[in-house]
């Protein structure tokens, strides 16, 4: 009953965040230079005729309120109005590119996670030569930004060597991760070098405590005890980076989508920025920032349940 009132508890309050997030997202917009119907009217002049019928087909002479409104409601119909720039519907937009950019984050969380962990591991554990070049591989990804790494990987390994397609995404399971490999190490190179950081620390801090003393002393096999006592207990501090590496996937795939030519909704939405294309740089911006404060979601639910020390509430955490 506990873990169920906090999920329900953590439940109202993203509803409650993520309802004033749609208010500054529709908001933001309005704040920008320029306007829809000038983009429409791609420079040409019109009467206050052709002005007014812009504006009433797009309800751009509604109060703000008004419009706010609407769009709220037709967002919670899975409505997110008619893109100005592509003359359809914005939810048929994303249908078609919204599968991509997931596929392209999971691809790269997956390297990610594979990666990151198996290198801290290996370095908190063996130490030595091992953990000094762990330590100059991670250093050296951490530093190197993903737009950085989008153009190296495919000036080296797409245009000199031709062992992958430059850009696009292709037709089909099999080719769409063809085309994807690049760009989802782009997209998971630094982040490999910062959960590989994080693992390393986290098993170190835990390897010198009483408790791993006591498990080896009682001749417990190593890698039991690694396991077991450290793995097992550094895996909160793991899961929190991982929530904030799937956050940042979920930024940085505009400008990896934008180098590779994904398509996906990352590259929309530059497009639809650079267009003032309103109704679709809303409906991206409000879906981005529902998957990450579900993914919020989902590692605060899942960390009482890998930890059990962690408190469930602020009762239980003022105690």
């Amino acid at each position: 009953m506990s873990f169920l009132r906090f999920a329900l508890r953590r439940l109202a309050e993203m509803a409650a965040t993520l309802f004033g997030a749609s208010f500054v997202i529709f908001g933001a917009m309005y704040l920008a230079p320029g306007n829809p119907a000038s983009f429409l009217l791609a420079g040409r002049s019109a009467s206050p005729e052709a002005l007014r019928a812009i504006n009433a087909q797009y309800h751009l002479d509604e109060p703000f309120a008004v419009q706010y409104l609407r769009w709220l409601g037709q967002v919670v119909r899975g409505e997110f109005g008619r893109s100005i720039t592509y003359r359809t519907d914005v939810s048929r937009l994303l249908a078609d590119r919204l599968p991509s950019t997931l596929l392209l984050i999971a691809m790269a969380l997956v390297l990610v996670l594979a990666a990151g962990l198996l290198l801290g591991w290996i370095g908190a554990v063996r130490g030595g030569g091992a953990d000094s070049t762990i330590l100059v591989t991670t250093t050296f990804a951490i530093g190197t930004p993903s737009f950085v790494a989008a153009v190296l990987l495919q000036g080296l390994f797409a245009v000199k060597l031709h062992w992958f397609p430059t850009g696009g995404t292709g037709e089909g399971l099999g080719p769409m991760l063809w085309h994807l490999t690049l760009p989802a190490v782009a997209l998971a190179l630094y982040l490999i070098g910062m959960l590989a950081r994080v693992t390393r620390a986290a098993m170190l801090e835990v390897l010198g405590q009483e408790h791993v003393t006591v498990a080896r002393s009682r001749g417990v096999a190593e890698h039991l005890v690694v396991r077991r006592h450290v793995f097992r207990n550094a895996l909160g501090t793991v899961l929190t980076t991982s929530g904030l590496i799937v956050s940042t996937l979920l930024v940085t795939t505009v400008l990896v989508e934008s180098a590779f030519s994904v398509g996906g909704i990352g590259q929309l939405l530059e497009l639809s920025t650079t267009t003032k294309d309103f109704p679709t740089v809303q409906a991206i911006s409000l879906i981005m920032v529902a998957l990450f404060m579900t993914v919020n979601l989902f590692v605060d639910l899942l960390h009482p349940l890998v930890d059990p020390r962690v408190a469930l509430g602020p009762r239980k955490q003022a105690a």
